[in-house]
């Protein structure tokens, strides 16, 4: 087997990973050595891969889906929003500068095919199938010309398109046909047909549209997914998390101890892995949320502030908002903060930033006897180190350089050498994103926020976040099983598109 398929959306956030790592969870499952690929990726959240190479975290979560090791091939093109018109662009892993959306879509992206087709190719050279994922929808007819992640990828390298619509958000139908109505003839002989996502109710009330659009379209759907809760995987936009929501549809289990424990995270602009609090949203009794008000302090046992692709427009908004104030005041009363990564450096003194804001010198919270120093070289490493008296592994990706001035050491080597971050009383901050996913140390810290915060909680002794994330992909793959057509889907992923798929008028306009 040598097979490929592009997963589209009719929309953003139409379910495309999760389709991608469900079809790729299934695929393994049957003996397949399978790989994920996203060619260009907009995300706030990244993953540092073994040999430092910077890609999306839905894409890691992919290659975990895949059961193999995630690289910079499977999401050669990752753009970092740092605003509403310009982002980092990192290229193979590694990042070669800013560049706004006109710009980039004005010939950047276009000459970029190359190196994209050069990724799935190689790709495609050692696995027996590579399930690509589109992004947005392969409709947006003013981006065509120089697409390199939908069609454009789909036609440079001859893959089946799926087209993944969320029936949950209504006017699915109309989006399926929309979608291939507005593609060119040569588009639409790869658009093999559809999946339809997030149904609820009687899968026989939704048929006679289904044989409708057939006969409309010509093609045929591949399955209807129900709708269950929490089974998102990394999400991809961070600048679309919702500020008054909790952490992706998380149900908290009820507390070992007495208490649950209250989690805050400051939703700061540009928030990048957010998915860092996914851990503490897992344990049983802790309840997490995002918060954008003063008030909404007073009752965290804990308060996050988390990483963010601007530390000095985040530091801005702080203050403008009174949470800074909210924030200083909990550190004189011994209660816990704790900073992650762009979190940590506005905790400190000082700032000397032109690289990212390109600000200059700016005052910190003070809160930390931290001083920082944007280097134009990115820090991209997957450290292991102790903290607490408990192994912890992490991943940096920052531009700012910490000196640490004063304090306690947080995280150490095994010979009692700082390795990052800083401790003083309760306040605490680290570089490193994904240290929470380390079970024990996760534990130990949340008893050390407890009893600081004079809590009865007690961590479960058990939970493993690594075999709730297996569950989760495994979730993923059952639900490609039980509501796709599986043999369908292979002969698709084989074979390629069906021959002879009919043309819908009017196509892509001249």
């Amino acid at each position: 087997m040598n097979g490929g398929l592009l997963v589209a959306g009719t929309t953003s956030d139409a379910g495309k990973s999760v389709v991608t790592a469900g079809i790729c969870r299934w695929l393994v499952r049957q003996g397949v050595k399978v790989a994920p690929f996203k060619a260009q990726n907009m995300s706030l959240n990244s993953f540092v891969t073994r040999e430092g190479a910077e890609i999306g975290r839905a894409q890691a979560m992919q290659a975990q889906a895949c059961r193999v090791e995630p690289t910079a091939l499977m999401n050669p093109v990752l753009l970092k929003p740092g605003g509403d018109r310009s982002s980092q662009v990192v290229l193979l892993g590694r990042p070669v500068g800013e560049m706004t959306a006109r710009g980039y879509h004005g010939g950047r992206q276009e000459r970029l095919l190359g190196t994209v087709l050069d990724s799935l190719a190689e790709l495609r050279g050692t696995y027996d199938a590579v399930i690509c994922e589109g992004a947005g929808s392969p409709a947006e007819i003013n981006l065509r010309r120089t697409d390199i992640v939908n069609m454009g990828i789909a036609r440079g390298a001859g893959l089946p398109v799926l087209i993944v619509g969320d029936i949950d958000r209504g006017g699915v139908f109309a989006s399926f046909f929309g979608t291939v109505a507005l593609l060119s003839p040569e588009d639409q002989a790869l658009v093999a047909g559809f999946l339809v996502n997030k149904f609820r109710g009687d899968v026989s009330l939704l048929e006679p549209g289904l044989d409708m659009l057939h006969g409309l379209t010509g093609r045929r759907t591949y399955g209807v997914l129900p709708f269950q809760h929490g089974l998102g995987i990394d999400e991809e936009d961070g600048l679309r998390v919702s500020l008054r929501g909790t952490v992706r549809e998380s149900v908290v289990a009820p507390p070992v101890g007495e208490d649950v424990l209250r989690v805050a995270v400051c939703a700061v602009p540009l928030m990048s892995n957010f998915t860092d609090v996914d851990a503490l949203a897992a344990e049983p009794g802790v309840v997490v949320r995002f918060v954008d008000r003063p008030e909404e302090l007073a009752d965290a046992d804990l308060v996050i502030v988390p990483g963010t692709r601007g530390t000095v427009r985040a530091l801005e908004w702080l203050r403008e908002r009174g949470l800074a104030e909210g924030i200083a005041r909990r550190v004189a009363e011994g209660r816990p903060v704790l900073g992650v990564c762009g979190g940590f450096q506005l905790l400190g003194e000082h700032i000397e930033d032109d690289v990212e804001s390109r600000a200059g010198h700016v005052d910190g919270l003070g809160l930390l006897p931290v001083r920082v120093r944007f280097a134009r070289e990115k820090t991209l490493t997957r450290p292991v180190g102790e903290a607490l008296g408990e192994r912890v592994e992490g991943y940096e990706i920052h531009h700012g350089v910490a000196e640490v001035l004063g304090g306690n050491t947080f995280i150490s080597d095994d010979n009692g050498h700082s390795l990052d971050g800083c401790r003083v009383g309760q306040t605490w901050g680290t570089h490193w994103h994904g240290s929470l996913e380390s079970d024990g140390f996760r534990r130990a810290f949340l008893r050390e926020v407890a009893a600081a915060a004079g809590r009865r909680f007690v961590p479960a002794p058990d939970t493993s976040f690594a075999a709730l994330r297996e569950e989760q992909l495994d979730r993923l793959g059952d639900l490609i099983e039980q509501h796709a057509d599986t043999d369908a889907l292979w002969r698709l992923i084989e074979s390629g598109a069906p021959p002879g798929l009919p043309f819908v008028p009017p196509g892509a306009p001249a």
